[in-house]
């Protein structure tokens, strides 16, 4: 099973849980509650690892777009390149940045609309699946798969375009 080390992120997933139990289960007899909080507690263990394994890869995804100067940025403002200290001072840098940056926008514009909202309330909005769930007015399941499936794709494509971000 899974160990969460930081005591305050520890205490926000067994509150998230409590709160699951109270929501979703309080007609059930006393008698079900620890087994049922016991699994709730679990899933909500493997959700947040979850969201932080997609949160890391897309971090570290979104920091290659962003130029570091400004903590106001928006990522997709700018792009740094790895192959040289700083591309983005030439012409030839900077016009290969918005050209990189434009297919993103376009490939994000391509994902059907349930995908590309669940993205980019997760993504770039930071919201979590509930918060999502709730706008979206669906289950936390589906937003889950459209996350999954928006990701996908959208690696898929970059890749397929060239793109390794």
């Amino acid at each position: 099973m899974f160990a969460v080390r930081v005591e305050e992120t520890a205490l926000d997933i067994v509150q998230d849980a409590m709160l699951k139990l109270s929501e979703k289960y309080s007609d059930k007899p006393p008698q079900e509650f620890p087994m049922l909080f016991q699994r709730i507690l679990q899933n909500t263990i493997r959700d947040y690892y979850r969201r932080q394994k997609v949160r890391s890869l897309w971090t570290t995804l979104l920091s290659s777009l962003t130029s570091g100067d400004d903590d106001e940025s928006d990522p997709l403002e700018t792009l740094q390149a790895h192959n040289t200290i700083n591309p983005a001072d030439t012409p030839h840098g900077r016009l290969e940045q918005s050209q990189v940056l434009a297919v993103i926008g376009k490939e994000i514009e391509k994902l059907p609309p349930r995908q590309r909202e669940a993205f980019l309330m997760r993504y770039w909005e930071d919201m979590d699946i509930a918060e999502t769930a709730l706008a979206m007015g669906c289950s936390e399941g589906s937003v889950k798969t459209h996350c999954s499936r928006a990701t996908h794709a959208l690696a898929t494509s970059l890749k397929a375009k060239g793109i390794e971000l």
